[in-house]
C-alpha cells in the first residue's frame, strides 16, 4: 500500500495565519510543489501585512538525501524574507549567520509553532529554542490551539 502524501498551503485572512503542510514519503518533486504551495499561501499577505504560520511536517519523510537537503531550508530561508528568524538555526551558527534577515514587501511573520512527529527532536528544539512567539510540539492540535490563542506580547 502506497503511503498517502499531504502537500498544502492556505493563506487564512480572518486568522492572519498560514497554515502549511507536507507528510508522507516525500521524493524532491515533493517537496518543490510544496515550497511553491507555501510561496502562493505568503504572496496573499497583503504588503505591510503581518501573519503567523502553522508549519506541519507531521509524519513527512524525505524520500532520499537530495529530497531532505532541498527540505531542511525552506522554512529557515523562506521564512527570513518575511523578517523571522527560526530558532533552531541556532543550532548552525555558521549557516545562521549567513541568513539574511529582510522583509520582502514589508511583510512580517510573528509567530511560528511548528509540528513534527519526532518527540526527542522536538522536545530538545522547545527546551533549547522556543520563544513567546515560537513553539515546537508534536500534536496538531496543540499547535493549532496555541496559534489560533497566540498574542502579541
Amino acid at each position: 500500500m502506497i503511503a498517502s502524501k499531504t502537500i498544502c498551503s492556505e493563506w487564512y485572512p480572518a486568522h492572519r495565519l498560514i497554515i502549511t503542510q507536507i507528510s508522507g514519503d516525500m521524493e524532491i518533486d515533493d517537496v518543490i510543489q510544496w515550497e511553491q504551495t507555501l510561496q502562493i499561501a505568503l504572496s496573499k499577505v497583503e504588503d505591510s501585512g503581518t501573519f503567523k504560520i502553522f508549519v506541519n511536517l507531521n509524519g513527512f519523510n524525505a524520500a532520499n538525501l537530495d529530497a531532505h537537503k532541498y527540505f531542511r531550508n525552506i522554512i529557515p530561508l523562506t521564512l527570513a524574507e518575511y523578517g523571522w528568524k527560526v530558532g533552531y538555526t541556532a543550532m548552525f551558527p555558521e549557516e545562521a549567520g549567513q541568513i539574511v534577515i529582510r522583509k520582502k514587501r514589508n511583510v512580517q511573520c510573528v509567530a511560528a509553532v511548528h509540528c513534527h512527529h519526532d518527540a526527542t527532536k522536538i522536545e530538545k528544539y522547545q527546551a533549547l529554542y522556543s520563544s513567546s512567539n515560537e513553539q515546537f510540539f508534536t500534536d496538531e492540535k496543540v499547535c493549532q490551539h496555541w496559534i489560533g490563542h497566540w498574542q502579541p506580547q
